[in-house]
Order: structure tokens, then C-alpha cells, then sequence
């Protein structure tokens, strides 16, 4: 890790940043787990390049998987080193209402404060996830390398992460069903209709039903709809598509965007395999910068 930023950027693996980015910022990665028959297996191992289609194939065949939030020890011994080098730490990470995580980092920095006063250490729950939280993470690095100080850039993200808006839907309601987000007797009847649910994070990070429609492809041509109504500056900035390995969707919103409104980019990557697990192949998220969530 080397000194040439004023201070350390940490996030977690459900941020969903690829390696190459992982390295070219030089972040910290703490890793969330999922276990599968009684293997655990990391979302992020630093060098590699987690696949998260397999996990996929996983979950249509019926596999059970369980999923775990970030070690505190492990948090503990990434954080101690950056602050035996002298170093100041930035958190940010997935939402408090859907995991743990943040608050087991928070609370880890709360006791390393003391052990070393002369530190700057920030925890930030994101209140997103995904690229989304990654979005923010980005958004720090840059400040960093605009020589914002840690105590700026945590302000800007604090005042600003309401504005990073993620809208989903997905194919199977059987995970949202098993993950408490609907009853049993919607899902039977979803399932039935095919009525797709459309989803998306409120301003406490929580995941919620926005609505619903009648089919897949429609559901697509609503989040893009969505988004056209309610996204920032749209021609300075690059949207995210993220998917449960259904990249034939991903694309298919990628060009219903298009139609509707001019965006910088649109970049499109496979959701990582711990959020993935909690909402099933075929989940299409979106993410931008917008008015309001």
C-alpha cells in the first residue's frame, strides 16, 4: 500500500468493484462469505478474480446457500496495519438494513480510536449496495486524488448517497420469498401470473416494492422509464447494469435506455455472488445518480 493518498479508502466485497479497479485505487477489500455444503467461500480474495456465475448454477440446482458478513478480527487486522503506517482510514459499506457489516466495522474502528488517538478513522454506511456502494467508493477515490481531505470526502458522501438510486426487479420471487422480502401467498401468486416485482432501496437503505407488471420484458421497460424521469445530468454520467448471470436482460435494458435518454455510458457487470444469493439468477438492477431514490 503506498503513501501517495492522504488517506486509505476501505470497503467491503459487496460493493461489487472488479479487481482491476480493487488495484488500480488500491483500496482495502474486506470480504463477505457464502457457504454452499458446507464450504465457505470468499466474495473477494485479494489478486483474484472472483466468477459469479457459479453460484448461479448453484442456486438452479436447488443448492442452499448461506451467506456471512465481514470477519470483525479480519477487519481488525487490515485496519490495524494501514494505522501502524501511519495511515488515516476512509469506510464505506453495504447498507446497515441489509447486513451487519457496517456496524461490525464501525464498531472496530470505535475501539481502534482509542488505541490510536492521533488517527483519522471514518465508517460510512452507504445505504447501497452493489455498484452502488461502489459508485460512492469511486466517488471517494477521486476525491482523494483531488487532495480532498478524509473529513471532506466523508462529508460529500453522507450529504450525497440518497442520490444513488437502485432500482431492480427479478425473474424468480422463490428468493425474495426465502429472504422475507414477500409472503408466501404473493409469491404463489406472482409466480402464477407472472407478475414481476419492481423493487428498489429507500433512503434507509432498505430494500422495498415500487410496483409490479406483467412480464419479464416489461418489467425491463419500466426500470428504464424509471430512470428517465429521475436521473441527474444524464449525458455526464455512466449508468450501472447489474445482473443475476441473465446478461441477455442486462443488455436488453442497455438498449431501452437508449432509447429513452442520452447517458455518458453504460457499463454492465454480473451482481457478486453474496448479494446474488439473496435475490436469484435473473435479478436486473440499475443504478444511477438521481433526484431522489
Amino acid at each position: 500500500m503506498g503513501n501517495k493518498w492522504n488517506f486509505e479508502i476501505m470497503t467491503d466485497s459487496a460493493a461489487n468493484l472488479s479487481r482491476e479497479v480493487i488495484e488500480q485505487q488500491e483500496l482495502s477489500v474486506l470480504s463477505l462469505t457464502y457457504t454452499v455444503d458446507g464450504v465457505e467461500y470468499k466474495g473477494y480474495e485479494k489478486g483474484k478474480e472472483i466468477s459469479a456465475a457459479p453460484v448461479y448454477d448453484m442456486m438452479r440446482n436447488q443448492k442452499e446457500i448461506q451467506t456471512s458478513l465481514v470477519n470483525g478480527q479480519e477487519a481488525e487486522i487490515v485496519a490495524e496495519e494501514l494505522l501502524k503506517e501511519g495511515r488515516d482510514i476512509l469506510y464505506i459499506g453495504l447498507s446497515s438494513a441489509v447486513s451487519g457489516t457496517y456496524q461490525v466495522v464501525r464498531f472496530t474502528f470505535e475501539e481502534l480510536q482509542e488505541k490510536y488517538p492521533d488517527r483519522q478513522l471514518a465508517a460510512i454506511d452507504s445505504l447501497s449496495a452493489s455498484l452502488g456502494e461502489g459508485l460512492l467508493v469511486l466517488r471517494a477515490a477521486q476525491m482523494r486524488e483531488e487532495g480532498y481531505s478524509i473529513r471532506q470526502t466523508e462529508q460529500w458522501i453522507q450529504a450525497n448517497r440518497n442520490h444513488v438510486c437502485h432500482e431492480f426487479t427479478v425473474e424468480d420471487l422463490f428468493y425474495l420469498k426465502r429472504g422475507g422480502r414477500i409472503g408466501a401467498a404473493a409469491a404463489v401468486l406472482g409466480t402464477a401470473l407472472k407478475v414481476k416485482p419492481l423493487l428498489h432501496m429507500d433512503d434507509e437503505g432498505r430494500l422495498v416494492p415500487s410496483g409490479r407488471t406483467r412480464g419479464r420484458k416489461k418489467s425491463l421497460d419500466m426500470l428504464a422509464e424509471q430512470m428517465k424521469d429521475n436521473i441527474i445530468h444524464p449525458k455526464d454520467q455512466t449508468v450501472y447494469i447489474i445482473h443475476g448471470d441473465c446478461l441477455a436482460d442486462a443488455e436488453y435494458l442497455a438498449g431501452q435506455i437508449c432509447q429513452r435518454v442520452k447517458v455518458k455510458g453504460i457499463h454492465i457487470q454480473i451482481l457478486e455472488p453474496v448479494l446474488g444469493s439473496h435475490s436469484g439468477p435473473g435479478t436486473v438492477a440499475l443504478i444511477y445518480i438521481g433526484e431522489h431514490r
